[in-house]
Order: structure tokens, then C-alpha cells, then sequence
């Protein structure tokens, strides 16, 4: 049966194992560098002092915790794939948590402020309470209960080095896509971190373009969840691959590793492709790239139903524009304000529209649309 041997073949790529470990035994293998957080993954610790309380609350009142996520490197060293937030929040907790993207003068990472806790529901003394290694005053953990708390343990769940190369990054996105602390392009950073970190660096080099910035005016909070860096994604993306019927979110996530655990797209011809694409919009109508055209002006907001068939059209069509030539700039305008005039285009705008018919309908008409 065809099911029988698809899952045959997919369970041979997971080689896991588990078991309870204390907190004191984690600390001391993070001490000795024996598990791994990648400083990268820092950047998306988010949790407020007050979820991180609630945290160190459940752990003294014996509250189970959810299972953390490691994969086994062939040098036996552990690194964390999912469990950032919980473990971070340990670590800081007890004083021992590194900041990796901070170094002293003879090269060790500075280790960050200890967590000071806040009142919670059910243990309202923990307000200003935090970790001393030698408690003399109220304000600290009593030595009794950072035994205690030291005791406690937390379930391991290990990916063992035996299984497949890809496993790691299946099991960080099955556990975090969703979620409610880290956004769908967050994880797929972090999966790139993972992959190559220094294809995360040039993703990002291309969402922070002065003139990319320009064209997306995107809110603050869509900003802080990097959702700039997911339209960077999404045009490589959809300039390489067709959708085939699938959800946008999981393109995206198979584009992650499709696009740079396979083909070598960190070069500069890419780069130079980029930035002339977001050069001529920005010059043509900067923020109004991709806002609505009614009434002889551009009104509202950001539109990704406008960004995905100028974009792909206009990039697939590069060749033919001359950023120095005033005629092609004024050309491009023109183009966008017209496309608000096809009923092929206005039929499959809007927020009730289906993107898996919407994208590949409305990119074929965009590289119509822009040719010379």
C-alpha cells in the first residue's frame, strides 16, 4: 500500500530518543557549551518579564512544561531547535544566560542582567524577587528552593545525529508555525540560521533596501515580525516556482530551503536585480507602489494582491527598463495605474480572494502587462 511505504520511508529520516533532565543538569551543559542556542535565535526572545515569571511560577509549583527540542550534531554538542523562550528564561533567571552578540574586550560573551521576576496570580511575593548565588536578603530565592527549582526537570526530546539532515528544520517548523510568539517568517529565519546563516544575512540585506523600504509601507508591527524580509522571500520565490495549488505560507517555508539549501541564489547578479526592480518603483511611485489607484490617486494601504503581479511582471520584464531613462520611469507608472483599469486584474483583488487562484492568474497577467 502506497501509504504503508511512504510513512516507512519517512520514519526511517526521525532517529529520536528522550528523557527527563534537571534544570541543573542543563545549565551545566550550557555552561560548558555542551548545548547550543544560536545567538541569532536571540533576536526573537520576545517574551515579556511577566510571561517569563509565569514561567519560573509553574516550574516552583510543579506545573509541567512543555518538552524542549534538541538535535545532536556529530560532535555529540546539542543544539536547541525548539524551547528558546523556557530555556532563555532559565538561564536568565539564574544569571547564566550569554549574549553572544556582545563580547568583552578578550572575546567572551557578556552575560545579561538576571531576571528580576514580577507578581503572578498565585505567588504575588515573587514581585522584584530574582536569583543570588549567596541569598542574605529578601528580595532572593531562598537556597532551599533554587535546590528545589534546580531539581525540577524538564522532558528532552533528542534528534539523534543518525537522522536525516532535514529533520531538524521539519520538527523547529511543525512546532513553531502558528504560533503565537514567533511570526511565519521568524521561523523561517530561524530555519535559515540553521541552514546557512550567511544566506539569512543576504535575505536581509535585500529587505533592508532603502527603496524596497520605501515601496512597502508596512505598520511597526509588521516590521517588528519581519514581514518585509517575507515579501523579499515571496518575489525570489514566486520568480522561480509556481504555487501548484498550494497555500502561500507553506510555498514559502518549502521556498526556504528550495531557494537556499539547493540553488546558490546569494550572488550579486540576484542582489543587482533586486535593487533595480525596487530603484525603478521607488522612482516611479515610491510608497504608492502597491496602494490602490482610484479616482487619479493611490489611496489606502499596502496591498500584497498589487505587489505580487507588479512585482514578478515588472521583474520579469527588467531587461527591457532604463532606471536612467526618464520615459521608462514615467512608463512604469502608467502601467501600474492602468493595470486598476483591467476587469482581469480588479476581479481577482480583495481581501476575500483566494490566493492559490489569485497569484497564478493575476502574475501571468503582470508579465503581459509590463512588457515594452
Amino acid at each position: 500500500m502506497k501509504l504503508i511505504d511512504e510513512l516507512k520511508e519517512r520514519v526511517k529520516e526521525f532517529k529520536t530518543d528522550g528523557y527527563p533532565m534537571s534544570i541543573g543538569e542543563i545549565i551545566n551543559l550550557y555552561e560548558n557549551r555542551e548545548i547550543i542556542i544560536n545567538p541569532k535565535f536571540q533576536r526573537y526572545f520576545r517574551w515579556t518579564d511577566f510571561q517569563k515569571s509565569r514561567l519560573i511560577e509553574s516550574i516552583f509549583l510543579g506545573i509541567p512544561t512543555p518538552a524542549i527540542f534538541v538535535y545532536q550534531r556529530e560532535d555529540g554538542v546539542w543544539e536547541l531547535v525548539d524551547g528558546l523562550q523556557r530555556i532563555s528564561t532559565i538561564l536568565e533567571f539564574v544569571g547564566k544566560l550569554r549574549d553572544e552578540n556582545q563580547l568583552t574586550s578578550d572575546g567572551k560573551a557578556i552575560i545579561m542582567p538576571k531576571l528580576k521576576l514580577k507578581a503572578t496570580k498565585l505567588l504575588p511575593s515573587f514581585q522584584d524577587v530574582e536569583w543570588e548565588d549567596e541569598p542574605t536578603v529578601d528580595s532572593a530565592i531562598p537556597r532551599s528552593l533554587q535546590l528545589d527549582f534546580k531539581r525540577s526537570k524538564i522532558k528532552v526530546e533528542i534528534i539523534q545525529k543518525e537522522s536525516d539532515v532535514n529533520a531538524k528544520f521539519e520538527v523547529f517548523e511543525r512546532l513553531n508555525t502558528g504560533g503565537t510568539f514567533l511570526s511565519p517568517q521568524e521561523v523561517r529565519n530561524c530555519v535559515l540560521v540553521m541552514l546557512r546563516e550567511e544566506w539569512l544575512v543576504w535575505l536581509e540585506s535585500l529587505s533592508k533596501l532603502e527603496s524596497f523600504q520605501n515601496c512597502i509601507p508596512l505598520t511597526d508591527r509588521a516590521l517588528d515580525e519581519r514581514y518585509d524580509m517575507e515579501l523579499a522571500l515571496k518575489y525570489l520565490g514566486l520568480m522561480r516556482y509556481e504555487l501548484q495549488g498550494r497555500d502561500v505560507t507553506d510555498f514559502l517555508n518549502d521556498c526556504v530551503q528550495d531557494l537556499f539549501n539547493v540553488a546558490n541564489i546569494a550572488n550579486n547578479t540576484e542582489f543587482e536585480n533586486f535593487k533595480k526592480l525596487f530603484d525603478l518603483l521607488n522612482a516611479a511611485l515610491g510608497e504608492s507602489s502597491f496602494r490602490r489607484f482610484q479616482g487619479q490617486k493611490h489611496t489606502g494601504r499596502f496591498l500584497d494582491s498589487a505587489f505580487e503581479p507588479i512585482t514578478i511582471g515588472l521583474g520579469s520584464n527588467l531587461s527591457d527598463y532604463d532606471l536612467s531613462n526618464s520615459k521608462d520611469i514615467e512608463l512604469i507608472k502608467e502601467k501600474i495605474e492602468s493595470l486598476w483599469e483591467l476587469p482581469d486584474f480588479l476581479n481577482n483583488m480583495g481581501s476575500g480572494s483566494n490566493a492559490k487562484i489569485r497569484i497564478p492568474r493575476l502574475i501571468a497577467l503582470g508579465k503581459i502587462h509590463f512588457k515594452k
